[in-house]
C-alpha cells in the first residue's frame, strides 16, 4: 500500500479565482502514526431532513407487522436496497396543532402553534449549533418550491408554511430552492473583494474548476493512488452538478420565464430534486456542513406533476374525499417522493467516507407533519429513520402508542452526540434500540 508522508488539514481549500473548494476526507489528513503505520480518516456524523408536505396515504405507507417481520409497503418499495438501514416508525403523534402551518411548525420543534410566529429551536439547529463549530456552514435549509409567505393559512401566516427549520423560538429560516445560489454558497470565495471576478466568471460560463487547475496538479503530486482518484471522482461530481445548473439556466434564458421561478432552477421536479440532493451530497462529501433539512414541497404545495401523470394540484389533491382516483394519485406522488429519497442513500452509500461511506455515518429522518391530508390529521406521523448501522440497528418496523414525536428528536439528537432533556412536548428519548 502506498503510504504518503504528506499530511493536509482537514479545512483544506483549494482558492482560485473568485473560488474555494473544499476537499472530501483523504487520508493524506491523519498524520502517519510511524513511518510505515497510518490509521483511516476518522468519520464524522451527519444529520439530515427530509420532509414532504400534504400528508401520506398511510395505508399505502404503513407496515402491517413490526419488528424485522415487516413487509415494504407500496411507498416504500424503493427503499429496498438499503432496507437493512431503514426504521420505519409508527404511533407518533404531532404537537396537537392544526392543518398545514402546524405541520410543518411541529416537525423538528415539537412545539404547537397557537397564536403568533412562536415555535423553535428546531432539533436541527440545536445539532447545527454544535457541529457547526467545525465546518464553514453550521447548516444547510433547501426546498423545491419557492416561498409564499403572503396571506393567512390556518389562521397563521403563511410563511411558517414555508420552512421547518427554527434557529429560535421567534426566527425561522429560510428555505433556498435556487441551485445556483446554493452552489455558490458552498464553493464560491465569500470574500466580498472577490464578488464581481464571480459575477464576471459567470457571465464568461466558466466553471469554478478552471482556476484551481494548477492548485489541484500541485495538491496531487504528493497524494497516495486511492487520494488522488478521491479528488478526481469528486471534482467530476462537482463539474456535474455545475453544468446541470448551467444547463438550467440556458435553458430559462431561452424561453418564456415562469412566475416566481429563478433562472437557476430546472424545468421538471425531477432534474430540480436529483440536484438539490447531489449539492448536500457534496456538503456532506466536503465537511462543508453537517446538518441538511430539505422541504420537496411546502405545505399547501399548488405544484403538479405532469412527469408521472398527475395534472391536480398536491394540495387539493390530498384532500381526496375517499375519491379512489385521488387516492391513487396520492399514493403515486408520495411513491415519487420517496424513490429520490432512495436514490439519494444509493449515493450515499457509495460515496467513500473515512473507514466505511456517507451513509454509514449518517443519520436522516424523513417523514410528514400529517399523517391524512383529507382530514389534516396530525397523529400517527409517517415517519422513517434511516442510518449508519453505529446509530441504531435497522430492518425494523418500530410501533408505538401515542408518544409525542418530538420523542424520536430527543433520541436523535442523542445519537447525534448532542443530547437535550426536553424539546416542545417531549416527555422522554425513545427506546430505538428494541426489537419490537
Amino acid at each position: 500500500m502506498y503510504i504518503s508522508k504528506l499530511s493536509i488539514p482537514r479545512r483544506t481549500f483549494l482558492r482560485g479565482v473568485g473560488t474555494a473548494l473544499a476537499l472530501p476526507l483523504l487520508d493524506a489528513m491523519v498524520p502517519a502514526l510511524t513511518p510505515t503505520v497510518k490509521t483511516a480518516a476518522k468519520p464524522v456524523k451527519r444529520f439530515g431532513v427530509v420532509y414532504v408536505p400534504n400528508g401520506i396515504t398511510m395505508a399505502a405507507w404503513t407496515p402491517k407487522a413490526s419488528g424485522a417481520a415487516f413487509e415494504l409497503t407500496p411507498i416504500l418499495q424503493s427503499m429496498a436496497p438499503v432496507r437493512e438501514r431503514m426504521l420505519v416508525i409508527s404511533g407518533l403523534n404531532g404537537a396537537g396543532g392544526f392543518g398545514h402551518t402546524g405541520a410543518a411548525t411541529e416537525f423538528l420543534t415539537g412545539v404547537k402553534v397557537e397564536t403568533g410566529a412562536i415555535a423553535g429551536p428546531s432539533i436541527d439547529q440545536l445539532i447545527a449549533a454544535e457541529s457547526g463549530k467545525e465546518t464553514q456552514l453550521s447548516s444547510l435549509e433547501l426546498a423545491i418550491d419557492p416561498r409564499d409567505g403572503t396571506g393567512n393559512c390556518d389562521g397563521q401566516s403563511c410563511a411558517l408554511s414555508n420552512t421547518i427549520s427554527w434557529r429560535s423560538s421567534t426566527l425561522l429560516l429560510p428555505m433556498e430552492n435556487d441551485p445556483r445560489i446554493v452552489f455558490e454558497r458552498l464553493f464560491g470565495d465569500s470574500g466580498t473583494s472577490d464578488s464581481a471576478v464571480r459575477r464576471e466568471r459567470l457571465q464568461l460560463d466558466r466553471s469554478i474548476l478552471d482556476s484551481v487547475t494548477a492548485s489541484v496538479a500541485d495538491l496531487q503530486r504528493g497524494l497516495g493512488t486511492g487520494d488522488r482518484h478521491r479528488i478526481v471522482e469528486y471534482l467530476e461530481s462537482v463539474r456535474d452538478v455545475e453544468r446541470r445548473i448551467q444547463r438550467a439556466e440556458e435553458q430559462s434564458a431561452r424561453e418564456l420565464p415562469v412566475v416566481s421561478q429563478p433562472g437557476g432552477i430546472p424545468r421538471t421536479f425531477e432534474e430540480h430534486a436529483r440536484l438539490m440532493y447531489d449539492l448536500q451530497l457534496l456538503a456532506f462529501q466536503c465537511d462543508l456542513t453537517r446538518v441538511t433539512t430539505f422541504m420537496m414541497g411546502r405545505e399547501l404545495s399548488p405544484r403538479t406533476y405532469p412527469e408521472i401523470g398527475i395534472f391536480e394540484a398536491h394540495h387539493p389533491l390530498s384532500h381526496h374525499q375517499g375519491d379512489p382516483i385521488k387516492i391513487e394519485n396520492i399514493t403515486k406522488l408520495n411513491t415519487y417522493h420517496v424513490s429520490f429519497f432512495a436514490s439519494y442513500l444509493e449515493k450515499l452509500r457509495n460515496t467513500p467516507d473515512g473507514d466505511g461511506s456517507l451513509l454509514d455515518h449518517s443519520l436522516f429522518l424523513y417523514g410528514a407533519g400529517m399523517s391524512e391530508g383529507n382530514t389534516h390529521d396530525h397523529t400517527n406521523l409517517p415517519l422513517m429513520v434511516v442510518a449508519g448501522k453505529d446509530f441504531v440497528p435497522g430492518d425494523r418496523h418500530l410501533m408505538f402508542n401515542g408518544d409525542p414525536a418530538a420523542n424520536l428528536l430527543l433520541s436523535i439528537a442523542d445519537k447525534m452526540d448532542v443530547p437535550i432533556d426536553t424539546l416542545g412536548n417531549s416527555r422522554g428519548k425513545l427506546l430505538l434500540h428494541t426489537l419490537l
